[in-house]
């Protein structure tokens, strides 16, 4: 999938359950700044899906990770909006989004501390170990390696080679970050090898499903989460409902779940 944002199409539309998360007319806009797109609405959804979890997880702490228009990180305010004490980071390395974002918070009344940064640059020190939640909708787009890092809305999907130029300097920064029972959504493309994703997290002790899937003729989006394989009670009953949904055999990752979809065939060879 070589293309810019503006060649994809939007071939599903945002959860109905509009008041659980931002409205894309209060989404401000910037035409630096990468617009809500499918990508977007999968992990608004995903989310959503989770929301139950979520709510019951109680998490303290939750941060997006390049939020461009604000869209993800207010939807995420406003679903977990009846939990007491949270606190939401979003930061993102184009000036533009980080008031772009602001914006877009202030437009819903909900709040969080936006910052101008790469990734977590400045942060992980502070933060380590006490993140909950983390959301990422990386830059996935396979490109020339001399695309990634550009200014401007380049910055929000030009991946490099197989996509994985960003995604792979998220993940360190991720494991950093998260608290024992953090739990970590991003948006994955079929290009990335989410199979060698996953397996490189697992090696790190993370277990993983995908939340949501969406596929057209031609691509195929996944969200997956990501979690620590601990003693958190929350933890145990992640992992204990995907051994259930596997028949009783132990799948305590979505290795088997990536196999069972029909796009796989056409990247497992690379891996």
């Amino acid at each position: 999938m070589d293309q810019a944002p503006s060649e994809r199409l939007l071939f599903w539309a945002p959860s109905k359950m509009s008041c659980r998360i931002a409205q894309i007319h209060k989404v401000s806009s910037h035409s630096e700044v990468y617009e809500p797109c499918d990508d977007s609405f999968a992990l608004v959804d995903a989310l959503l899906a989770d929301r139950t979890n979520l709510l019951e997880h109680k998490p303290t702490l939750c941060l997006e990770l390049g939020c461009g228009s604000g869209y993800v990180i207010t939807s995420l305010a406003l679903m977990l909006g009846e939990l007491p004490g949270v606190h939401y980071i979003a930061t993102d390395v184009n000036l533009h989004a980080v008031r772009v974002t602001r914006e877009t918070l202030q437009a819903h009344n909900v709040h969080a501390d936006v910052i101008a940064t790469d990734l977590a640059s400045g942060l992980d020190s502070r933060l380590a170990g006490l993140v909950d939640v983390i959301v990422v909708n990386p830059p996935y787009v396979p490109t020339p390696d001399d695309e990634v890092g550009q200014e401007g809305i380049t910055s929000a999907w030009a991946g490099g080679v197989d996509g994985r130029a960003v995604i792979d300097r998220i993940l360190p920064v991720v494991d950093k970050l998260l608290s024992d029972r953090g739990w970590f959504y991003m948006v994955t493309l079929t290009s990335n090898n989410p199979l060698q994703i996953c397996r490189q997290m697992k090696a790190g002790g993370y277990a993983s499903r995908i939340v949501v899937q969406r596929s057209t003729e031609e691509e195929s989006l996944h969200i997956i989460k990501f979690w620590r394989d601990s003693g958190d009670p929350m933890c145990k009953k992640e992992t204990a409902t995907l051994k259930k949904t596997s028949s009783g055999k132990v799948m305590d990752s979505v290795l088997s779940q990536i196999h069972r979809l029909p796009f796989w065939k056409k990247v497992e060879s690379n891996d």
